[in-house]
């Protein structure tokens, strides 16, 4: 059974909304308008992996799967369902 995207998304705006202070597209490219820093990434990263019981490596690291909410909640459904 597939996971909706939709509170995987919900939850990441609601996380950047309160750590920014400003609401987010979900197709925003986060660090190309200036929104957030490759530290702010790993904050993220930490995150989302205790939030969503997911483990963020190798590869899934690129900076591409977190540019946008779309991209991460996509990272997160497809770490959730390889570990099933």
């Amino acid at each position: 059974m597939k996971t909706s995207s939709e509170p995987v998304a919900e939850h990441v705006q609601a996380f950047l909304a309160e750590r920014t202070r400003q609401t987010w597209a979900r197709d925003t490219d986060l660090f190309a308008t200036g929104g957030l820093s490759s530290m702010f990434a790993m904050e993220l990263v930490v995150h989302l992996e205790s939030t969503f019981d997911i483990v963020i490596a190798g590869p899934d690291l690129a900076l591409d799967n977190f540019r946008t909410v779309d991209a991460m909640t996509a990272l997160v459904l497809r770490l959730r369902e390889a570990e099933r």
